[in-house]
């Protein structure tokens, strides 16, 4: 036997390369059917072969007919969408399913009773902003021995790594660490993560984006959240806003539509025992439940949305926490072109990798669950990819009636698809007033109005979305941070 010592820097690689492995290849390996490493499966290869001969079939015997039949089914599909967002509208608005945590309650339990709790920040080429997370963190109300915070760098990301050391440096704080991830496709968030969880010693574990100013309160509100619930409930998801709201029309937009999201359609989901897309950010899990479940899908680009929906089949409860944490609203047009069309992509995948055993996922969700698969994990991305198809079928209407269009649309669809056009915008457009009332921001009404416009952003976004899920599935497309502070913007920040 050899005596020779061992040396720590060969040790500290094994056990790197053997974390990344499990991070990439855990949930393929243990589950297959869950991961989207690939965008269809055998069976849903030959369904949409099978969809598309039976398309090209029918307009072959007739065209008409057929693209008749095609525009009905697409009408029916707005309508049920419609209704099911407005559904949700109500049923958040009562705010019934919040879970409130009052500042009392969060400050009464004792720091010997906290357990430890990790928190996740995976950055990449975010030199201007993190230390501003390394700041949000550190004037979090927990204690500083119970908190296991990990910045999750690429190792090769020279710049990031620079500037966490020297934020790290200045806090003096035993409790922020650097995890350096080995640099491997797919170069994704969930795949830093996966890698940071394999050594996170908390009990609880949550994840902050490396812009997040969570509310300092959060991780106190959500132990006791996860405790009030019981094991039945895998996680609280905060509620997510912006702190510069007014910097500019997309920024308005941008919160109004994060306002309704948070507050109305999450909580309405809850209510109807329907699965919850997680965000991106601010969700609070049980850890070793995480571990379990092999954590995140490293190859979708919406692993939170992902994840939601899988604790929703293993029969796991996800609440809404009433807990802000403040973002950065995207204030660039082709920035959050890039933002938008990679969470589109994202819903895309989730609703793929979960319909690949379809009978499966109705038993498991219920039809109640299934109808939120469906209606709002799907249609959230498809309404927004075929909406230009219909804006540019009613402008060619209104402005030369061309015979071809009125045949598409015989009297019964006629009248419907109308009503679905007159009365849904408009409810869309009063939720969005709602909202602004609700979330207290009367300065965002005139926003509100001029809503359409963001529509027709998110169907750029959609098109996108649509182009990558077929070309580049996996690839994560990186969004710029710190835009809040441009100069050249020439607008002040207000904090929303």
């Amino acid at each position: 036997m050899s005596n020779d010592p061992v040396d720590p820097a060969v040790t500290r690689h094994a056990l790197d390369l053997e974390w990344l492995d499990r991070s990439i290849a855990g949930l393929r390996q243990a589950a297959p059917e869950m991961s989207a490493h690939r965008v269809l499966s055998q069976g849903q290869q030959i369904v949409v072969v099978a969809l598309v001969l039976l398309v090209v079939g029918a307009a072959i015997l007739d065209l008409i007919l057929a693209l008749q039949i095609l525009v009905a089914v697409a009408t029916l599909w707005y309508a049920a969408t419609l209704v099911y967002r407005l559904v949700l509208v109500r049923r958040g608005l009562r705010g019934k399913e919040l879970i409130r945590i009052s500042d009392a309650d969060a400050l009464a339990v004792r720091a010997s009773e906290l357990p430890i709790y990790s928190v996740l920040i995976p950055a990449y080429r975010e030199p201007d902003v993190i230390a501003k997370i390394i700041d949000s963190v550190s004037a979090l109300d927990y204690p500083a021995d119970k908190l296991d915070v990990r910045l999750l760098l690429e190792a090769d990301d020279a710049e990031t790594i620079a500037a966490a050391r020297a934020g790290v440096a200045a806090t003096i704080s035993p409790s922020i660490s650097i995890v350096l991830v080995p640099p491997a496709d797919p170069r994704t968030k969930p795949k830093a993560c996966n890698f940071g969880l394999q050594s996170a010693t908390g009990d609880l574990v949550t994840i902050f984006d490396a812009e997040d100013r969570p509310e300092p309160l959060q991780l106190r509100r959500a132990v006791v959240a996860l405790d009030r619930l019981g094991d039945g409930y895998a996680c609280v998801q905060a509620r997510l806003g912006y702190f510069n709201a007014t910097q500019n029309l997309i920024t308005r937009w941008f919160t109004i539509e994060y306002g309704t999201w948070f507050r109305f359609m999450l909580p309405g989901l809850v209510s109807l025992g329907a699965p919850i897309p997680l965000g991106g950010t601010s969700n609070h899990f049980r850890t070793g439940l995480l571990r379990a479940l092999e954590a995140w899908d490293p190859y979708n680009v919406t692993e939170d949305a992902d994840l939601g929906i899988r604790l929703a089949r293993l029969g796991y409860s996800v609440g809404v926490l009433d807990s802000i944490t403040e973002e950065e609203a995207n204030s660039d047009f082709v920035n959050w072109i890039k933002q938008r069309s990679r969470w589109y992509k994202g819903y895309f995948q989730t609703w793929l990798v979960h319909m690949r055993r379809p009978v499966a996922v109705h038993r498991e969700l219920g039809w109640r669950g299934a109808l939120g698969l469906h209606l709002f994990v799907l249609g959230t991305p498809l309404t927004a990819l075929m909406n230009p198809v219909f804006w540019a079928l009613a402008i060619a209407w209104y402005l030369k009636e061309p015979e071809g269009v009125a045949l598409l649309f015989p009297p019964a669809v006629y009248y419907f698809a109308l009503a679905c056009f007159m009365i849904g915008n408009a409810a869309v457009i009063y939720v969005n007033l709602l909202t602004t009332r609700v979330i207290n921001k009367p300065t965002l009404l005139g926003a509100a109005l001029l809503v359409p416009g963001y529509w027709v952003m998110m169907s750029v976004a959609a098109v996108k979305a649509a182009y990558q899920l077929v070309f580049n599935p996996s690839y994560w497309e990186k969004t710029s941070h710190g835009l809040d502070l441009a100069p050249s913007s020439g607008l002040v920040v207000v904090k929303a």
